[in-house]
């Protein structure tokens, strides 16, 4: 059996993968542009940070932040790496901007995103009327790519890796292993064969594949 990962895994990670009876093949569903940025300063206050993408690019440019609000726990795990202060995390962009609203009414915020960000974080927050500013820092594009080979199960990493695949291929009878709810809402538009992960992280999303399988057998 074969599964198609949309994303390009870590030594580590395919190790997870050993004495699975699996096969697999790789690739990178979508691009990465890191992009230049200004902001009205380099300290600030409170950032909200819903991406790896978003924390390189601050990192790269050095911005001094007191207060991280970030979605992900590896994300968060990243930036405590990097010596920053993280003040809160969450699995997903909703229940993140939840807690902004419930106990940070009063503070302004900076949101570091990419070009494809999600609408439900930003649109919470201004329900809410919390007081933020957008600041783009990478762009991502998609790597379309066909594959004449199908496959037992397919990992999608991202509502913009599941765009990516399906503009060249379809899902057929393919299990889409998806790493988060909101992937699991792009995929299913395109097929009813759904596992979400436990927990979203690469590792649990490997985990749930390497499970099913040997259910299966």
């Amino acid at each position: 059996m074969t599964v198609l990962s949309t994303k390009k895994l870590s030594l580590s990670q395919k190790n997870l993968f050993l004495n699975s009876g699996l096969s697999l093949v790789e690739y990178n569903a979508i691009k990465i542009e890191f992009l230049d940025f200004d902001l009205p300063k380099k300290e600030i206050k409170n950032a909200i940070i819903t991406s790896k993408n978003s924390a390189k690019s601050i990192i790269e440019r050095q911005l001094k932040i007191h207060n991280c609000f970030v979605v992900g726990k590896k994300t968060a795990d990243f930036l405590k790496s990097h010596n920053f202060n993280i003040s809160e995390v969450s699995d997903y962009g909703r229940d993140l901007a939840k807690i902004i609203s419930e106990k940070y009414r009063d503070e302004k915020f900076i949101f570091f995103c990419g070009n494809l960000r999600r609408e439900e974080l930003p649109s919470l927050l201004k329900g809410e009327g919390i007081e933020f500013q957008e600041v783009e820092v990478y762009k991502t594009s998609l790597n379309k790519q066909s594959f004449l080979q199908e496959f037992e199960g397919i990992m999608f990493y991202s509502p913009s890796g599941v765009k990516s695949f399906t503009s060249k291929n379809k899902i057929k009878d393919s299990t889409a292993f998806c790493i988060g709810k909101t992937t699991a809402k792009e995929a299913e538009q395109y097929t009813e064969n759904i596992i979400i992960a436990n927990k979203p992280s690469i590792e649990n999303l490997i985990v749930s594949v390497v499970k099913h399988y040997k259910q299966k057998n």
